[in-house]
């Protein structure tokens, strides 16, 4: 891992914050999450059902010993080869989420149960030794860059320090020496881990980097604690230096504050922000309410909660990252494909307001407030509701987040008043039916448009203006290549 001729980067913050955010990643904007692994097997609360199933009278715990039996006789590992992969087709999956508007997407390669979804090379709790014996993530590499998507990967690796702790506190298999490569270290989560782990997490990041090469690499939490910073500088460094020799550009992304800012991409999980954030960031969420992974009973979102939380992101100069959870056997649930595909219709229809767009002066308007963080804390998003983008065209778009009844919507901060506007509006049309001639007036109070008596798609209820004229006056460059992020590469 030392730094050669040729490669850019040392483990060092002074020099990592030299990276510079790809320009496929700001416009691509929409990608693909994937939870799928051992604990998909269970399918029971929630992809921690390995932990809590050894958390002592817990929901899990009850339900396993009730369905299972004791842990001694039946552990986590004992539900390996129900993860068979049978209807596992990478090419349809591929396929899916390129309908579903996707431009990259991001499986996890291992969660903090510590099966590995690829070829290990140092693991033997690996998708090609048991279960699907196959490479999973190799072969779904293969296939969405087969169908021209970005190929990302995620590592929960660091939690695994402590998650099966539980298992130490009574009888179970956690305690079997047989299996301590699959349940160890199961420290306490108040013990910082020691360089043992942390080497073999290393290794395990970089395995991953070499075998796959992808364009994104995906960290979950806990990589914040403190004994992580040295490797977390060697692993980006190496990452950096690899995609150099690629002539790829490549993103990490961070939780909290694991990574100084400028070194890689912040996420927030289920999150909103209540502003512009200069940085480009992503965030990731979950069709589901209440598990990221294959559960039978799901709280599944509706497409306009999707689409809103995608248009939300996008207006504050974000990103996001959509989760699905596959079932044991490699199927994609009905629901969700149909969810998919949704997205996907609406955004065939209305992508020139998400894809290559950049922030406009301010995100939006309207009353609901997103301030509290998590997608699933704010009220309703209303018509009076906006979100603003700036196309790659120049125009202005503003999306109110639902169809108004009685068909007219006001844009306050296109309004002279406010002199966000650069100037004249020259035409406002309605996107996806600019065939049809709105009614519009612009005054001091705002841009004021009657809409025609059309139905909005699939219930999508969402209704985008394309607005032309002197955007660029009252643009917010903070997005734009060369101005705040310095993007100097297109790759």
């Amino acid at each position: 891992m030392d730094k050669g001729k040729d490669q850019p980067f040392e483990p060092t913050w002074e020099s990592l914050s030299h990276y510079k955010i790809p320009q496929w990643y700001q416009k691509d904007k929409f990608g693909i999450f994937i939870h799928w692994g051992v604990y998909s097997v269970p399918a029971f609360a929630n992809e921690w059902y390995p932990r809590n199933m050894y958390i002592k009278n817990s929901t899990e715990y009850k339900h396993h010993i009730e369905t299972y039996g004791p842990h001694t006789k039946f552990g986590y590992k004992d539900f390996i080869p129900q993860l068979t992969a049978s209807n596992f087709d990478p090419l349809a999956w591929a396929d899916l989420f390129r309908d579903a508007g996707a431009r990259f997407v991001v499986p996890v390669g291992e969660h903090h149960d510590g099966f590995a979804m690829y070829d290990s090379s140092i693991s033997r709790w690996s998708a090609t030794k048991m279960g699907p014996r196959r490479d999973v993530i190799g072969d779904l590499a293969s296939a969405l860059r087969d169908r021209g998507l970005v190929f990302g990967v995620s590592c929960h690796r660091a939690e695994h320090w402590w998650f099966f702790n539980g298992g130490k506190t009574f009888p179970s298999d956690v305690q079997d020496p047989r299996y301590q490569d699959l349940y160890g270290p199961a420290m306490p989560d108040t013990l910082q881990p020691n360089a043992t782990f942390l080497e073999d997490w290393l290794t395990r990041c970089c395995d991953l980097v070499d075998k796959y090469k992808p364009q994104v690499f995906y960290f979950d939490w806990w990589i914040e604690q403190p004994a992580f910073k040295p490797y977390l500088q060697r692993f980006a460094a190496y990452y950096y230096n690899r995609a150099a020799e690629w002539k790829k550009g490549v993103v990490i992304n961070y939780k909290f504050d694991a990574y100084p800012e400028g070194c890689a991409v912040l996420d927030m999980e289920r999150s909103h922000l209540d502003q512009i954030r200069p940085l480009f960031w992503q965030t990731d969420t979950s069709v589901s309410r209440n598990s990221w992974g294959y559960v039978e009973k799901q709280d599944y979102k509706e497409t306009k909660d999707v689409i809103c939380d995608l248009l939300d992101v996008v207006s504050k100069n974000g990103a996001l990252l959509l989760n699905i959870g596959p079932k044991p056997d490699g199927t994609i649930p009905q629901e969700e494909q149909d969810l998919l595909r949704q997205v996907g219709a609406w955004l065939k229809k209305y992508g020139s307001a998400i894809y290559g767009t950049r922030p406009w002066k301010v995100f939006g308007e309207g009353p609901t407030d997103t301030s509290g963080g998590s997608d699933e804390r704010h009220d309703p998003f209303t018509c009076q509701d906006i979100r603003f983008t700036v196309g790659a065209e120049g125009a202005l778009y503003a999306t109110a987040m639902a169809w108004p009844d009685d068909l007219k919507i006001t844009v306050c901060s296109v309004g002279s008043n406010l002199r966000l506007f650069g100037g004249k509006v020259e035409s406002v049309s309605l996107l996806g039916h600019e065939d049809l001639t709105l009614k519009w007036t612009c005054d001091g109070a705002g841009l004021h448009v009657t809409l025609p008596p059309v139905p909005p798609l699939n219930g999508a209820m969402t209704c985008t203006l394309k607005i032309v004229g002197d955007v660029k006056s009252g643009l917010n460059l903070v997005g734009q290549p060369d101005h705040g992020f310095g993007i100097k590469s297109s790759l």
